[in-house]
């Protein structure tokens, strides 16, 4: 959960608070393609345990910013 922690505030610096509930779904959708092109990895890959889990925080951390930034969305 820090690590998700981290995540989330580390993107908090970077972007701007999604506008919408389409644009914050759309970030997470993002996370998730990534997690899914690490997990159909061979296994046999170097480093794809490491890959999906940090694909795996990122959309745990793109979730709870959408239930951050829920308050602004306009829609």
């Amino acid at each position: 959960m820090d690590e998700v922690e981290d995540e989330l505030r580390r993107a908090q610096r970077l972007h701007p608070p999604a506008h919408s509930g389409h644009e914050g779904w759309a970030i997470i959708k993002e996370e998730m393609d990534e997690l899914w092109e690490a997990v159909r990895l061979k296994q046999s890959t170097p480093g794809r345990a490491d890959k999906m889990r940090r694909e795996a925080i990122q959309v745990a951390a793109m979730a709870v910013r959408f239930l951050v930034d829920m308050d602004g969305f306009q829609n």
